[in-house]
């Protein structure tokens, strides 16, 4: 008897789901599948993620260790500070918060090559074909896109390279449709010519004289130094199993922390408050060591791991009362991107985000290519001595953190979200209600959540909390000195999670966030070629 084999994908938009069952379901892996599904939804949703920004992949076979990849860009060569004179501050838009390499597509091309050697490789015009498509044909503005649009409009609207995201000069209004033709048309490049033409190519001319032209301190000679790179995940065991992030420059490590305490001091509730609270008492630890020591990798005074010893938890699980909050705020990140989901019909499964940093980057739009450049370059500081002093060829700091987990009872779960400083709060949030407490995948992620500091360019560092979840949790919190505020529940600035489980039995599950315009996909893998499943 054969045993069936199933796939399942998961992403914050349907049309980038939707593709990337596509390939799992005619055979693909994975990887295939998330680099058709990433090059879609940077189509689909242009205000948070592209082909200009960064990327960060998890990848799992069966029975190896994790590996992940690095695909974030490093600072130009000419970003220093005699570019930047006369400056407090590097400036969130325009040509000068465009410094940074973009890192995705070297992302895919690294993660392509790994999928080659689990089997042979689907062209990569399949992968792209359905992007290509969406971008000439138009994609439909979401609710997200249409409050990015009147967000960014007195910024990023003078601009007449960004005339492509506007329509007669206005604001995005949901419903309508946008065409993006020169995005379909470098699309195009892409596929015919190969993803090193990103870097090495007649796109990497066009991107280079756009940047320098906008302001940017980018010049050709970033494009062909730069290389993504397969890293070694940090991890952590604890009593359910053995969790994985990214390490430096990525906020992985703050993710695992959370839930490592966690683990330690679930024991000491009884309630729905109690876990919320402790969750919260949990993040603020983590957030702790995390602005005090993460920045680019190269110039780390601690080995991360250290913060996961046990002697390191117990001491800061000692500082967590059941009872009372710790006083905040600590220094907040912001940010805000995408995070997909993936397991082929081989058991191999992905979890990976995709990033513009803010809605939109850096505003700057390359007229010869469509692309628009991030503005992670914004995290470094112009200050001497800082933590993250701008310095050319480092790494800026990364809320991004894409996680995956190898439970004792045999259960490989791939999860994430977007939301800069909710990342790691919403992942501890959907990990705990799941593996903890017994909820449903789909429950555990719908669940009204909370925020602890700054996101989405709000300036108050207070605890928000989703009024569904402040119905029954809210009097306790604030009982116990959590300085909060209400918001509506379903909110989008609870970020857009997602979850792919893949079970023993081979069956798959998958969900998407209600907040989000995602699909998740759950099946049985049919073989096409003999139609019979597997």
């Amino acid at each position: 008897m054969t045993k069936q084999q199933h796939t399942a994908f998961t992403a914050p938009h349907y049309a980038a789901s939707t593709v990337g069952n596509e390939i799992l379901q005619r055979g693909g892996t994975a990887i295939e599948a998330m680099v058709a599904a990433a090059a879609s939804i940077a189509v689909e949703y242009p205000h948070m993620n592209g082909l200009g920004g960064d990327g960060f992949w998890l990848i799992s076979e069966p029975g190896k260790a994790p590996v992940a990849i690095d695909a974030c860009g490093t600072a130009a060569a000419m970003a220093d500070g005699d570019f930047y004179q006369g400056l407090d501050a590097i400036p969130s838009r325009g040509g000068k918060a465009a410094l940074t390499m973009a890192g995705a597509v070297a992302g895919w091309q690294k993660a392509l090559e790994i999928s080659k050697d689990w089997q042979s490789p689907m062209p990569l015009q399949d992968l792209l074909a359905t992007a290509i498509s969406q971008a000439n044909w138009g994609i439909e503005v979401t609710q997200s896109m249409s409050d990015a649009s009147e967000k960014t409009f007195d910024d990023l609207a003078g601009d007449e390279n960004f005339a492509q995201f506007l329509i007669k000069g206005k604001a995005l209004k949901k419903g309508k449709i946008v065409k993006l033709t020169q995005l379909a048309n470098t699309l195009q490049r892409l596929a015919d010519n190969g993803l090193d033409d990103f870097y090495h190519g007649d796109i990497a001319r066009d991107l280079a004289a756009d940047l320098e032209a906008a302001g940017s301190p980018i010049r050709l000679s970033d494009f062909a130094e730069y290389e993504a790179k397969v890293v070694t995940p940090l991890s952590v065991t604890t009593s359910k199993g053995k969790i994985y992030n990214l390490p430096a420059p990525t906020q992985g490590i703050a993710s695992l922390i959370i839930l490592a305490l966690y683990d330690r001091v679930v024991a000491q509730g009884s309630s729905d408050a109690d876990m919320v609270h402790l969750l919260i008492e949990c993040t603020k630890q983590a957030f702790i060591k995390r602005n005090e020591y993460l920045t680019d990798p190269g110039r780390l005074s601690v080995d991360l791991s250290d913060f996961l010893t046990d002697d390191a938890l117990d001491d800061m699980a000692a500082q967590i009362s059941l009872t009372k909050a710790l006083p905040w705020p600590h220094e907040a990140k912001l940010g805000d991107t995408i995070w997909m989901g993936a397991c082929d019909n081989e058991g191999r499964m992905v979890s990976y985000i995709q990033s513009l940093y803010w809605e939109y980057g850096s505003g700057v739009v390359s007229p010869k290519t469509g692309i628009v450049w991030n503005n992670r370059g914004t995290s470094f500081s112009l200050t001497p001595g800082h933590l993250q002093q701008l310095k050319p060829g480092l790494k800026p700091f990364h809320t991004l953190n894409p996680a995956f987990a190898e439970l004792n009872d045999g259960r490989r779960i791939s999860y994430g979200t977007m939301g800069g400083e909710g990342q790691p709060q919403t992942q501890a949030a959907l990990f705990s209600r799941y593996v903890y407490h017994n909820q449903p995948l789909d429950k555990a992620i719908a669940l009204g959540r909370w925020l602890l500091g700054r996101t989405w360019g709000d300036q108050s560092h207070n605890l928000k909390v989703e009024r569904d979840l402040n119905e029954y949790v809210g009097e306790d919190l604030l009982g116990r000195g959590h300085d909060m505020v209400v918001v509506d529940a379903c909110n989008e600035l609870m970020g857009h999670a997602g979850a792919v489980v893949l079970h023993t039995d081979s069956t798959t599950e998958a969900a998407t966030d209600p907040r989000s315009d995602g699909k998740a996909f759950a099946q049985a893998y049919v073989n096409e070629e003999s139609g019979d499943t597997e």
